[in-house]
């Protein structure tokens, strides 16, 4: 077969993303909207989430890998920490 050619250099590079780590996160970001209402994440405070992703990050740094209630990576509610302060910055009003 002949190859094409396809101009998507500058493109967003989804194939460089780690899906199964990915799918961690979406699996923290589920288990909190079972837990709680699905956009409940939207009215919590940056400060909030800062000191959850350092709770989640010192806990992992001492030994802990999973966290004892939700059964999740303490990395993924890390990232899933970030993500929140992330769009709390992006949405800023």
């Amino acid at each position: 077969m002949e190859k094409g050619i396809k101009y998507d250099k500058m493109k967003d590079r989804w194939d460089l993303v780690p899906f199964n780590e990915l799918k961690e996160v979406v699996e923290v970001i589920t288990y909190g909207a079972n837990k709680y209402s699905d956009d409940n994440w939207k009215k919590v405070s940056i400060e909030r989430y800062f000191s959850a992703l350092m709770r989640h990050i010192t806990t992992y740094k001492t030994g802990e890998i999973i966290d004892k209630e939700s059964k999740k990576n303490h990395l993924a509610h890390a990232i899933t920490n970030l993500l929140f302060i992330m769009w709390h910055e992006n949405n800023k009003k």
